[in-house]
């Protein structure tokens, strides 16, 4: 999302050291070294955003909202830690008597369709501004003279001012009494289901009349604008000879040399019909580099191992392009939301966000020679787009990844079983990055991540979601 000002950061942990005594002890410089470093953090002034109610040609209302958005265009963004911090302005004239309240309401929905049973609010926070005073003193109220949030008086007159703060939770209550972190904004087509927040100023007008029928009169008008928000995870760090891998700019060990660095998958056989004339079976061995937790905008590590007797067999799917590996997301939903779960009818729509990119070890393209002909070994990385929406679970909604192995892609090697996903492993995705140096890509460019179709922005977002760059939510810096 677009962000200003992120929360405040670490130093860099690494102690400095003596200066090198000759150019030979010099750190040897490439292209892919300096994503490893943390980068300086300059710090920007909030931005901020203005909305009017107009009375005629001039504005009646202003209210101001400063957020981590990089555009006063953009929707207000905020990201977990901060707090909302807004100023109203308004020109109440010679006196206003018929205003009997101003707050301010901050709401966070799930949306699953057109009815209201079909949304569900998961957060809800008021915070008064002012209120009329109901002993009929006549106080006059914050003309020219700004007036803080709760006092009261009989009627506002002049220009009145109000500088206030809303801090976001950063989790929300379960019905079973656990919690859960704050989801991220979320607005998809291809989905029923969207995650909204809302930030709200009430003008409620009108008399309060009390009679024999107790009756309130009362007209209450409002500005409103929704805004972004983004919670804050973070993978653990990863094994030291990963990390040392990423550090020095040199390829990653694999799961042989760092066997606490993998995740070793169960093996699973792919059966097929090679040139449709004889039957051949291929050993499939898949590891993920641990944790299985991945921040947007960063790679996932992957190794295959393949194992065939059959040695045409294995030379077609070992052709890197042959090899189906995506990252898949599922985002699972229910519309009834005052119904008991199992009452209701869970809707899930999964799809393919990324597709792994694949090569022989030691090679910059092409294929290779096998010094065995039966085995054969591959390394690669799925690029994890940088608007992807993290992991997130509530109630009434769930965001989920997982890693899967799809049948081979090659002419001469025809499944011959209608199961298409052979594997499927879940993953966490991250908006921050670990502790340490960051990862790094290594697919060459002759390997390209096979094209998968874009996941859509948020509606209403201009480019928000992985400005987080700045935070180390994604690019550029770190905590």
């Amino acid at each position: 999302m677009d962000v200003a000002s992120p929360p405040p950061y670490r130093r860099l942990s690494r102690p400095v050291g003596p200066a090198p005594q000759s150019v030979n002890e010099l750190p040897a410089y490439t292209r892919s070294r300096r994503h490893t470093l943390a980068q300086p953090v300059v710090r920007r002034e909030p931005t901020e955003h203005v909305f009017q109610l107009m009375d005629g040609r001039k504005p009646w209302v202003v209210f101001k909202v400063y957020s981590s958005a990089r555009s006063a265009k953009s929707l207000p963004t905020f990201f977990e830690k901060e707090n909302i911090n807004c100023k109203l302005e308004m020109n109440a004239g010679s006196g206003d008597s018929s205003i009997q309240a101003i707050s301010a309401t901050v709401t966070g929905r799930i949306i699953t369709g057109s009815r209201s049973e079909d949304i569900h609010t998961f957060l809800s926070i008021t915070h008064p501004i002012w209120v009329k005073s109901s002993d009929g003193s006549r106080t006059p109220s914050g003309s020219r003279t700004p007036s803080p949030a709760g006092v009261s008086s009989s009627k506002l007159s002049g220009d009145c001012a109000w500088s206030f703060s809303i801090p976001l939770p950063r989790t929300i209550n379960r019905q079973d009494g656990s919690e859960d972190r704050l989801p991220e904004t979320f607005s998809d087509p291809r989905s029923d289901a969207s995650i909204q927040y809302d930030l709200m100023i009430k003008f409620s007008r009108g008399k309060l009349r009390t009679d024999n029928w107790q009756v309130i009169v009362c007209i209450t008008v409002c500005i409103k604008t929704a805004f972004g928000y983004v919670p804050s995870s973070r993978p653990d760090q990863p094994s030291p000879f990963r990390q040392m891998a990423y550090q020095e700019a040199v390829p990653l060990p694999g799961p042989d040399a760092d066997p606490y660095g993998w995740q070793n998958l169960p093996t699973v056989i792919a059966e097929g019909a090679v040139f449709r004339s004889r039957a051949a079976e291929v050993q499939c061995s898949l590891s993920l580099a641990k944790p299985l937790s991945y921040t947007r905008g960063s790679v996932i590590p992957c190794y295959l191992s393949l194992f065939s007797i059959d040695s045409q067999a294995l030379d077609l799917v070992s052709i890197p392009s042959s090899v189906v590996v995506c990252l898949q997301r599922t985002v699972r939903y229910y519309k009834a939301s005052g119904a008991r779960k199992a009452q209701v009818g869970w809707t899930e729509h999964s799809e393919d966000v990324a597709t792994a990119s694949w090569w022989h070890p030691g090679t910059s393209g092409g294929n290779v020679r096998r010094t065995d002909p039966h085995t054969c070994l591959l390394e690669g990385e799925i690029t994890i787009p940088k608007d992807l929406k993290p992991t997130a679970s509530m109630d009434h909604f769930s965001i989920s990844y997982s890693v899967v192995l799809r049948s081979f892609d090659v002419a001469g090697f025809q499944p011959t079983s209608n199961r298409d996903l052979l594997l499927s492993e879940p993953i966490e995705i991250t908006t921050m990055y670990a502790r340490g140096p960051r990862p790094i890509a290594y697919s060459p460019p002759a390997y390209d991540t096979k094209a998968v179709p874009a996941s859509p922005r948020d509606i209403g977002f201009a480019s928000t979601v992985n400005r987080a760059e700045a935070a180390g939510f994604s690019s550029t810096r770190a905590f």
